[in-house]
């Protein structure tokens, strides 16, 4: 996702205060961190006298406002992302989109998503290291890798009975990490 929010110069300033806490506090960030479906989140403030030009020959735009950008990857649908942006991260979203020009707060959802409708841009694609795998499918992957190499070096010296209990004990330990992934659930 790609939205793009207008806001008044002056208001800058003080965007930019808040990403340097943001960025330089940890804690601040977990909240983000532990919505494990988020691939990225990322806020970029540019300035109107910023504005990129595609060359020198171009001329500068007279803009009136500066622009936050935003651009995210996630797994699943628009719904359930904005959804647990909304519940899980009300008060840092208020924090940053307070500044942008007509933001409503992203509670109640409903105006919230309303107003991500009018200020995003489709996004045709995006890359991904492992097509169809969640975030929490990757984790999941590396507890499985772990527990099976753990199991090949304790088994070096067992009998095929000790393996079979072993394997079982292994199966029932990993078992919430094994699953499949493709389309997730549609959601409302």
């Amino acid at each position: 996702m790609t939205a793009v929010t207008p806001m008044k110069a002056w208001k800058s300033p003080f965007l930019r205060v808040f990403f340097f806490l943001l960025g330089h506090i940890k804690p601040l960030q977990s909240d983000l961190v532990n919505l494990s479906f988020i691939h990225f989140a990322r806020w970029v403030l540019i300035t109107r006298s910023n504005f990129p030009r595609l060359s020198e020959s171009q001329p500068k735009e007279q803009l009136h406002y500066d622009y936050l950008l935003f651009f995210s990857n996630f797994n699943g649908t628009w719904n359930q992302y904005i959804d647990a942006f909304s519940d899980v991260l009300e008060k840092g979203l208020n924090l940053v989109w307070l500044w942008s020009e007509k933001y409503p707060g992203a509670r109640p959802v409903t105006p919230f998503k309303r107003y991500i409708a009018m200020v995003q841009f489709d996004t045709d694609y995006y890359y991904t290291a492992y097509p169809r795998a969640t975030t929490n499918d990757v984790k999941a992957a590396h507890r499985v890798n772990a527990a099976v190499e753990d199991l090949a070096r304790r088994s070096a010296s067992m009998s095929a009975e000790q393996f079979g209990a072993e394997y079982a004990r292994f199966l029932v330990a990993v078992q919430g990490d094994l699953g499949a992934t493709g389309i997730g659930p549609i959601g409302t």
